[in-house]
């Protein structure tokens, strides 16, 4: 495979966690849900570009839940997938608008990512897609180990891959092995377009103190991002 530095270095990042957790199989239909950040739509590049050299047979169908805040996100997203020539889809909803309403103000965001995984569900199905593949990278699987302790009093986050409905969907998450700075760079070489968040949450919520606060941490020594995260696969209980 040719391209850059970073490029090689994602490209061997996603195809350890596939390789290890088995996610792609030949003859697999994959939906690709995309948020429109630069995580998702790497994703989707990822394994686009995969499929015409890898030795395995398998589709894909890209699609946008629109939550129904003011903007043009769906539109500038859209243009860039027609111009790629993806199978995408954007959905449109109002479940960020309900999940911000005056009955619902004490976690927002529990419900609309609860809404929107469900519509992702549904459409996985009715594209008669077998797996899910979603763009949580390693930074957001060790936030999630935190959220969960600190907010649930529960040990337990995202798995690279996780099986639904007694086998008949799987989800998978092949950036598990990528920290979020080498896709930020990748997103950036391949001039993905800009979106703007335009959740009101998205700069006051508890997934932004946890990540804050392991920034801080990750500053003061660079091997503890990398220690979390092999302890994550190495619980022992004493």
């Amino acid at each position: 495979m040719s391209g850059s530095y970073t490029d090689k270095t994602l490209y061997r990042a996603v195809g350890q966690a596939i390789r290890r957790y088995t996610m792609i199989s030949d003859g697999d239909r994959i939906a690709v849900g995309l948020s429109g950040g630069k995580d998702s739509l790497t994703l989707l590049a990822v394994l686009e570009e995969r499929r015409r050299w890898v030795p395995i047979d398998y589709t894909l169908a890209a699609f946008y839940i629109d939550l129904g805040f003011p903007g043009r996100n769906s539109d500038i997203i859209s243009a860039y997938c027609r111009e790629k020539g993806y199978d995408f889809h954007v959905v449109h909803t109002d479940y960020g608008i309900r999940g911000h309403s005056a009955e619902n103000r004490e976690n927002p965001c529990f419900l609309c990512a609860h809404l929107r995984r469900k519509r992702l569900f549904e459409l996985a199905y009715e594209w008669k897609c077998n797996k899910l593949a979603l763009g949580h990278n390693k930074d957001d699987i060790i936030e999630t180990l935190f959220l969960n302790m600190c907010y649930s009093g529960k040990i337990s986050t995202m798995s690279p891959s996780q099986i639904f409905f007694n086998g008949k969907l799987t989800i998978i998450r092949p950036l598990a092995f990528a920290d979020k700075k080498l896709i930020s760079r990748f997103a950036q070489d391949k001039n993905f377009p800009d979106l703007v968040n335009p959740c009101p949450s998205a700069q006051n919520s508890k997934r932004k103190e946890i990540r804050d606060m392991l920034d801080r941490l990750y500053r003061g020594n660079k091997k503890i991002k990398g220690n979390i995260f092999h302890a994550m696969q190495r619980v022992m209980i004493n």
